[in-house]
């Protein structure tokens, strides 16, 4: 980690966001604060203190950026747009796999009324998203019902229709369209129909039914009691929909509800936009938490995207939680009793409906994993004619570069899944340069010999990563421990993926398809994975070592301290003098830094 001692000393006490980024320049975290020097700083203050996910980042920072703003607000509309845009990895992310539909009406003559998953601001002007499909449906039947609007895709100008390029088609004839293709409806007429359309979508439904009955009493004032009768029947459809759709207070008109609830690892939250005295808008959402955010932090982010997301109009929010810093100019507020109260329990009733249908699906998917791995182990046992079921296998791969710093290791799949406290290292001590089968026979005896002393059991099948001459290496590891036989061996050549069994000179061919041997693959490429960090580490580590002899004054106690800690040269280059003090002193800490300046 970069000493960032400069930048905090000049970083203000004002209002704003910060951007950390990593050694790859890449934006891993934004963030706002009220004061952004007392925020910023406290990152690198008591990292004791910190969850392990917080410092795992504060480890990635290589660089970091402020913007000073005006007010917390602009401070928390900053940040909300450089998540959205840069999306990064230690910020959570409020989205979800689904494309919500959209009711579009077009922007054209004669404008249609659409359903759409694509969202192009040019084409249209857009309701919506409506995670509720089918209440979106039942809501465009209602304007087919109310409406007579077009349904074809004919581009009707004014000069197209005074030339008769278009014929009116089945739809007129069943009375849905009154035929503008053909000049039988006036595009002013047409047009009053669409911003009655516009209403219901917003959920103003009592203007619409109080046009349609000012309309219904001109007609029977006039005698014309069939298009009086038109109108009722289009009163009544309304009152049919609005009773089918929730509707709440109608004295309760804009308003936002939002209630959250958090464990260790997730949030939910529920979301309904109340608009004109109806539910509009309702989703539920589960949201990956990625260091230590309240619930207070996650409900604003949350409702600032939703009720842009659902272009709300409202100013006030209904909450299951107290908000103490809002630096929005909503409103949030926590009923007690009456009609508000009523839609926090509607929406906390919700919450939990997601949460447990959450908790379902958890269950059904680890259901469904742990049949798939029995699934899987017993067609491996098939397949290589082992007489127990593999539940614990264990593999084996060297490690060196032209022979320098040999190392192994070893990796335990229990149940068909990487157990990771149980991989071991290995330093290969009694071999002097590359020898792949005596560096096997050390490890393969050293690992078995332990775990017959601790009275351990015996895995069912181990893997060599290696042809014949690796796995009778092994084979001569086991039989001189005298466990021979006592559990199966087969070692995998990686040119042709051939399988090995002991004295037998013809290799298993599995089917490329083969779940066993996808299997077989993934245990030998994560012991691979895992050879291969530990000698580079090695490596990185004599490196290390080898430049701190350099150095006149680091005793042996104080390099082993050092290297123990930061593992690498890079690790210690780029760790601050606080750092580095908090294992040995500040004198020493000094130093070095003046070393690495000066190198």
């Amino acid at each position: 980690m970069q000493d960032f001692k400069e930048i905090l000393n000049e970083i203000p006490q004002e209002a704003g966001i910060y951007k950390f980024f990593d050694a790859n320049d890449t934006i891993i975290y934004v963030g706002k604060a009220k004061n952004l020097k007392n925020r910023v700083s406290s990152y690198f203050t008591g990292l004791q203190n910190h969850s392990r996910k917080t410092q795992r980042l504060i480890s990635q920072i290589h660089r970091i950026e402020y913007v000073v703003v005006n007010s917390e607000l602009d401070a928390l509309l900053l940040e909300n747009a450089l998540i959205k845009e840069f999306q990064p990895k230690y910020n959570i992310l409020l989205k979800d796999d689904k494309t919500y539909p959209y009711i579009c009406i077009t922007n054209e003559p004669f404008p249609r009324v659409i359903s759409t998953r694509r969202f192009e601001r040019e084409k249209g002007t857009y309701f919506g998203p409506y995670a509720n499909v089918r209440a979106m449906n039942e809501l465009l039947e209602l304007i087919r019902q109310l409406y007579t609007i077009r349904t074809c895709s004919y581009h009707l100008s004014q000069e197209n229709i005074a030339q008769r390029k278009f014929k009116a088609c089945l739809e007129f004839h069943i009375k849905n369209c009154k035929a503008p293709c053909e000049g039988l409806q006036s595009e002013a007429n047409y047009l009053e129909d669409i911003e009655q359309i516009k209403k219901i979508l917003k959920g103003n439904i009592k203007a619409v039914r109080e046009k349609l009955e000012q309309e219904m009493y001109a007609y029977a004032s006039e005698l014309a009691f069939e298009k009086a009768q038109e109108c009722k029947e289009k009163i009544e459809l309304l009152q049919i929909f609005q009773e089918k759709s929730q509707v709440v207070n109608p004295n309760i008109t804009d308003v936002m509800v939002l209630t959250i609830a958090t464990d260790e690892e997730n949030a939910f939250i529920n979301f309904l936009d109340v608009q004109n005295g109806t539910i509009l808008h309702a989703e539920s959402l589960q949201i990956e938490k990625k260091l230590e955010e309240t619930p207070e932090e996650i409900a604003l982010l949350a409702v600032l995207n939703l009720k842009e997301k659902y272009n709300s109009p409202a100013q006030e929010v209904i909450c299951n939680i107290a908000i103490t810093e809002n630096p929005t100019n909503l409103r949030f507020i926590l009923p007690q009793v009456g009609d508000k109260k009523k839609l926090l329990d509607l929406s906390l009733k919700n919450l939990y409906f997601a949460q447990k249908e959450h908790l379902r699906k958890q269950v059904e998917r680890k259901q469904k994993s742990l049949e798939s791995t029995q699934r899987v182990l017993e067609t491996l046992q098939k397949d290589l004619r082992l007489q127990e079921l593999p539940v614990h296998i264990e593999c084996f791969d060297n490690s060196n570069i032209q022979g320098t710093t040999p190392v192994a290791a070893m990796v335990c799949f229990l149940n068909g899944k990487p157990s990771k406290r149980n991989y071991r290292h290995f330093n290969i001590k009694t071999v002097v340069g590359a020898n792949d089968f005596a560096s096997m026979y050390e490890i393969v005896f050293r690992r078995y010999r332990r775990l017959l002393d601790e009275k351990q059991p015996l895995p069912q099948l181990v893997i060599i990563d290696g042809g014949k001459g690796q796995l009778s290496a092994a084979c001569k590891a086991l039989q001189d421990l005298g466990i021979y036989g006592k559990m199966a061996i087969i070692g995998i050549a990686k040119r042709l993926e051939e399988i090995y069994f002991p004295d037998d000179e013809v290799p298993l061919h599995l089917s490329k398809k083969s779940e066993s041997l996808r299997l077989i693959q993934q245990i030998r490429d994560e012991t691979h994975r895992f050879a291969i960090t530990f000698h580079r580490d090695k490596r990185s580590k004599k490196a290390l070592e080898s430049e701190l002899t350099n150095i006149k004054g680091i005793g042996e106690k104080t390099m082993q301290k050092l290297l123990g800690h930061f593992k690498s040269l890079e690790n210690l280059k780029r760790a601050s003098v606080e750092e580095i003090a908090e294992i040995t002193n500040r004198k020493v800490a000094e130093l070095l830094q003046k070393y690495f300046q000066e190198a």
